[in-house]
């Protein structure tokens, strides 16, 4: 693809968030840069995702999941999913953590957090794009604000 083509497309602003779940005693996520809503009634939103991301198949499974907004006042948390992780070493034994009164894995550190249902799935390109449902949603930090992502171009996270 033409970089002249995507590079437009890289100045699209986006926030970055950590979509977190827990499955039994697996707790897994990963970083996402592809988040919006796209419904009122139901609340919905839709993110992106790869097939061989961490939580893939607890996530279109139904099981609940979050999606935590990071905020501009704490992002360490973020260092272990810039590159992914061992499944057999989840961040989440480093991470402050709860689940959320919808079974959503919520980072404390996150200014705040989605808790989210699937609904469904498409694949338009190369990766997946994900609807869930919004079942419930807390505010972690009032004061920060959303962390947001612009890229150089859009080849490229």
């Amino acid at each position: 693809m033409s970089e002249n083509k995507a590079t437009a497309v890289g100045h699209i602003p986006s926030g970055l968030f950590v979509i977190a779940v827990k499955d039994g005693e697996a707790m897994d996520g990963y970083l996402a840069s592809w988040v919006q809503q796209v419904s009122f009634d139901p609340l919905v939103v839709a993110f992106t995702i790869k097939s061989d991301r961490p939580g893939y198949e607890a996530i279109t499974s139904g099981k609940p999941f979050a999606i935590n907004i990071v905020g501009d006042h704490e992002t360490q948390y973020m260092r272990h999913f810039w590159s992914g992780y061992d499944p057999a070493n989840s961040p989440f034994k480093e991470i402050d953590h709860e689940v959320g009164s919808a079974g959503g894995l919520i980072i404390k550190g996150a200014k705040s957090a989605i808790e989210c249902r699937f609904l469904s799935k498409t694949q338009p390109g190369d990766h997946e794009v994900v609807f869930a449902e919004v079942l419930d949603s807390k505010v972690l930090s009032e004061e920060a604000k959303p962390k947001v992502h612009i890229r150089k171009t859009g080849l490229d996270y």
